[in-house]
């Protein structure tokens, strides 16, 4: 799988692009308002976009649904619960399913709690967290939709995953672009409040 991590925007917004080796298609996450960028990152790599996927419907992380849409004829892909943030989606998932990619199986998790509809895709030992979970912290909550009770169940599943889990963010602001799932249980700011273990 090919991996491709942007920086975009005033907020330190990751976005990613997703490509499959076999087929060269390719899946954008998140995508900011750079969205020559992005074409010009996805064609260095000889990669079509052919899906777009929001973690959640915040401008910063769909800024660049509509232009990037327009260019390549990609699938918005949204989940139902945040479909008022950007009712242009072409398809909103009311629950967990998978997206295929080529040849990558993608694991849609649900996590709420960031906003109401917040989601995670997990894809051979790397996990795409949006707002849920950045490294050494986690999403704010204050803000319409949130509650930190149900983001702390949200993080509680995460943590079940394979300590070797890659962690790609929403955002830079930890210490590291990205990390794991083990470094976050030793590591993370919230690891008493969210019930997993702290230190080694």
């Amino acid at each position: 799988m090919i991996i491709k991590q942007l920086e975009i925007g005033d907020m330190d917004n990751f976005c990613y692009i997703l490509g499959c080796e076999t087929t060269r298609k390719a899946l954008v996450i998140d995508p900011g308002a750079d969205v020559a960028r992005i074409v010009a990152a996805a064609e260095k790599e000889g990669l079509a976009i052919e899906m777009i996927v929001n973690t959640h419907a915040h401008g910063d992380h769909t800024a660049g649904n509509t232009p990037l849409k327009a260019l390549t004829g990609a699938k918005i892909i949204l989940h139902e619960r945040d479909a008022a943030g950007y009712p242009q989606a072409d398809v909103r998932l009311s629950d967990e399913k998978t997206l295929q990619l080529g040849d990558i199986t993608i694991d849609v998790i649900q996590t709420p709690g960031h906003t109401p509809g917040g989601i995670c895709l997990h894809a051979q030992g790397n996990l795409f967290t949006g707002d849920t979970l950045f490294v050494g912290d986690s999403g704010r909550t204050d803000l319409p939709g949130g509650d930190r009770p149900t983001l702390g169940a949200s993080i509680r599943r995460l943590m079940k995953l394979p300590d070797d889990t890659v962690v790609w963010p929403g955002h830079d602001y930890g210490p590291t672009p990205s990390s794991t799932i083990g470094w976050e249980k030793r590591h993370n700011v919230n690891a008493r409040e969210y019930g997993y273990y702290v230190g080694d």
